[in-house]
C-alpha cells in the first residue's frame, strides 16, 4: 500500500513497494507523453525494467550517468534527449543519475520523475553539483528540483550493505548540518531530527537484515527528510570538504561523507553544542561527534580517507581548494583547523573537537 506526501518544497512524494511500476500513471496525470529513462551503466537492467513497465511512454534509455555529473556526460545525454523526443526524464538510481536528470532539466526545463535506489537525498533538492575540468561546482535554481519522487523499498532491498550504511550516513550529514544552518527554521529542524531518527532506527536493522522492507521504507523516509533539509538551507564545512574531495580526487560520494562527518561535526560542535544536541539525544554518547563516530563504527562504515586512496600529499591541495571561496560556517574556518580535521580523517583517528584545532 502506497502513501503520499506533499513536500514543503512542492514535490509530490510517494512511498510503496512496487511503486516503480506506476510511472506511466504519474506521467498520464501530469499530461506527459514520453520519457527518456536515465541510469548508470551498473543499473541499466533496473532501468530497463522500469522502461518496460512504462510501455509506449518510454522514449529510450540512457545508461551513461556517472559520479559527480561531468558536463561532458550531460552533453552526451542531451543528444539522447533530442533523439528520443521525450517531454520528461525518469531517473532511476542514486545521486549520479539524479544529478544527470537535474542537469538535463537545467538546460531544457523538462519535468523529472525520480526513482531513488540509494539514500543520497539529492532528489529532494533544487541543487545540482556538476564537474568540469576536475572542478566541482554547484548550482541552485527552482527548475532543478524534480517534480515527482517515487520511493520503492524493493529497489533498495538489494543495495549492498556497505553502500546502504554509507549512503545512510551521507543522508544524516544533510540533517546534521541543517541543525546549525544559518537559514534554519522550526520546520527544518523538525525534519532534520526526523531524518536522523529514521536512519538511526533503520540502518542497524538493515546491517543484519538487508531485505527488511519495513526498515528499507523507514530509511527511505529518512532520506527524503534529510534531503529536504539539504535543499532548504545552506550547508557548511562538511559539505564543502566533501565536494572538494569528490571533485578534486574523484572519490566515491557516500563513503567520503561517511568518513568526514564526525570530524566536521567535531570542528563545529564547540561553537554550537546546543544546536547539535539532538544528535546525542537520538544516537547516545557524550558529544555529537563521538555519537556519530561510534554509530559509524557500529555500521561498519569506512573510517579513513586512506581506505579511499587518499595520501598525505593530497591534503595540502584539498586545503587550498577548500579555502578558495568564502562560505558561512558556525565556527571560523582556519587553515590549521582544516589540517587537523583532514589528518584525523586521513588516518582514521577519532574526531577532535578541541578549540586548539583553530
Amino acid at each position: 500500500m502506497s502513501k503520499s506526501i506533499q513536500s514543503i518544497n512542492g514535490q509530490k512524494i510517494r512511498f510503496g513497494a512496487g511503486i516503480r511500476d506506476q510511472v506511466s500513471q504519474e506521467m498520464e496525470a501530469s499530461g506527459l507523453g514520453k520519457a527518456l529513462v536515465l541510469s548508470t551503466e551498473f543499473q541499466a537492467e533496473m532501468a530497463e525494467g522500469v522502461a518496460k513497465s512504462m510501455g509506449a511512454k518510454t522514449g529510450g534509455i540512457f545508461s551513461g550517468a556517472t559520479m559527480h555529473t561531468p558536463v561532458e556526460v550531460t552533453e552526451q545525454a542531451m543528444e539522447a534527449v533530442a533523439a528520443s523526443g521525450a517531454d520528461c526524464v525518469v531517473a532511476v538510481g542514486g545521486g549520479s543519475t539524479t544529478g544527470l536528470g537535474k542537469a538535463i532539466a537545467l538546460r531544457t526545463d523538462l519535468p523529472q520523475i525520480v526513482i531513488p535506489t540509494t539514500y543520497a537525498g539529492s532528489e529532494a533538492t533544487s541543487i545540482l553539483g556538476q564537474t568540469e575540468n576536475g572542478v566541482k561546482t554547484t548550482r541552485k535554481a527552482p527548475g532543478i528540483l524534480p517534480e515527482i519522487v517515487l520511493y520503492d523499498p524493493e529497489l533498495v532491498a538489494s543495495l549492498p550493505v556497505p553502500l546502504t550504511m554509507t549512503s545512510g550516513l551521507n543522508a544524516i550529514a544533510h540533517s546534521a548540518e541543517g541543525l546549525y544552518a544559518k537559514e534554519r527554521r522550526d520546520e527544518i529542524s523538525r525534519l532534520a531530527r526526523e531524518g536522523i531518527r529514521a536512519m538511526a532506527k533503520g540502518l542497524p536493522i538493515l546491517k543484519g537484515d538487508p531485505g527488511n522492507l519495513k526498515a528499507r521504507e523507514e530509511t527511505l523516509y529518512g532520506a527524503w527528510a534529510c534531503g529536504t533539509v539539504l535543499g532548504e538551507v545552506g550547508m557548511a564545512l562538511h559539505h564543502k570538504i566533501c565536494h572538494t574531495l569528490g571533485g578534486t580526487l574523484n572519490l566515491p560520494h557516500s563513503e567520503t561523507h561517511a568518513i568526514i562527518l564526525p570530524h566536521a561535526i567535531a570542528y563545529n560542535e564547540v561553537e554550537v553544542p546546543d544546536l547539535l544536541a539532538p544528535i546525542v539525544a537520538i544516537l547516545g554518547g557524550d558529544t555529537p561527534s563521538q555519537a556519530l563516530w561510534h554509530f559509524s563504527q557500529k555500521l561498519g562504515a569506512p573510517r579513513s580517507l586512506l581506505e579511499l586512496g587518499v595520501s598525505e600529499k593530497d591534503i595540502d591541495r584539498i586545503i587550498e581548494v577548500s579555502l578558495v571561496n568564502a562560505y558561512w560556517n558556525p565556527r571560523e574556518i582556519s587553515r590549521n583547523g582544516l589540517r587537523v580535521l583532514l589528518m584525523n580523517a586521513l588516518a582514521g583517528n577519532p574526531p577532535s573537537s578541541s578549540k586548539e584545532a583553530a
